[in-house]
């Protein structure tokens, strides 16, 4: 059935907090970039605005600890079919993105949007973010997809919990309301589906333990250890993702020049 949020002010009469449209809905996606947790706490966002392979514009791009991507639009003038369609459509350009791919959709992000923190590589604002010593060695290994809107009527609020239930489609719906009353706005949230993933703190006695301080290379193809140790370089190849990786080493541990 569809989702009515409703709040009231009880601190003396009980008057309702009327509801308003939000001016621009592109302020819901800044202050959701701005802060994920707003929608969803396990999440990371690594993307904006990002330009698709069939020339479609994905509103926010997300990571989650496991590795696995999550999809955020935002309703917009998008009939509610429409939305539907344009999620599911955005999950099939996703699913065949590399490592490689989101490195440099991360790098690009941080290009355009957050330019302070250009320097930032995603490995070190992943480990950040989740508290974790290191990425997932694979990523991608699952995809979901987030409607952010107001409202969904009945018919697609239907279609996404067919897709989800009877076809294992992780794809879910969160409604946000703006509210304003006396000077002050508020951001209401609730879920069409109970969300299937949270952040938890790592546990102390976790596999990946305490983190030892001591960092492992591994060499092979046309680079060998006695060429790295000789001249005193360590490389990386394939792309983005594994250069970017170097940027976690410190060179005075090793004597690196």
């Amino acid at each position: 059935m569809p989702v009515e949020l409703g709040i009231w002010r009880i601190d003396g009469d009980v008057r309702e907090v009327v509801f308003e449209p939000m001016e621009q809905e592109s302020r819901l996606e800044s202050l959701l970039e701005q802060d994920i947790s707003i929608a969803a706490p396990h999440l990371m966002v690594i993307g904006r605005q990002v330009r698709t392979s069939f020339d479609k514009v994905i509103d926010l791009l997300a990571i989650d600890v496991e590795g696995n991507l999550a999809v955020l639009e935002l309703k917009r003038d998008k009939t509610y079919r429409d939305i539907v369609a344009q999620v599911l459509d955005y999950g099939s350009w996703v699913k065949s993105l590399r490592d490689e791919d989101i490195a440099r959709i991360y790098n690009d992000y941080l290009k355009r949007w957050q330019p302070t923190r250009h320097a930032v590589s995603i490995n070190e604002a992943f480990c950040t973010r989740f508290k974790v010593n290191a990425m997932p060695e694979e990523l991608n290994g699952g995809h979901e997809l987030i409607i952010v809107a107001a409202s969904l009527d009945p018919s697609t609020e239907r279609i996404v919990g067919y897709l989800a239930e009877h076809h294992d489609v992780s794809i879910n719906a969160v409604f946000f309301r703006f509210f304003r009353e006396e000077g002050r706005e508020y951001l209401s949230r609730v879920w069409l589906r109970e969300p299937a993933a949270t952040v938890s703190e790592p546990e102390p006695d976790s596999k990946n333990g305490i983190w030892n301080s001591e960092y492992y290379v591994s060499f092979g193809g046309d680079r060998d250890w006695e060429g790295a140790r000789r001249y005193g370089y360590i490389a990386g190849g394939g792309g983005a993702w594994y250069s970017n990786t170097l940027s976690l080493l410190e060179k005075t541990r090793f004597g690196l020049t």
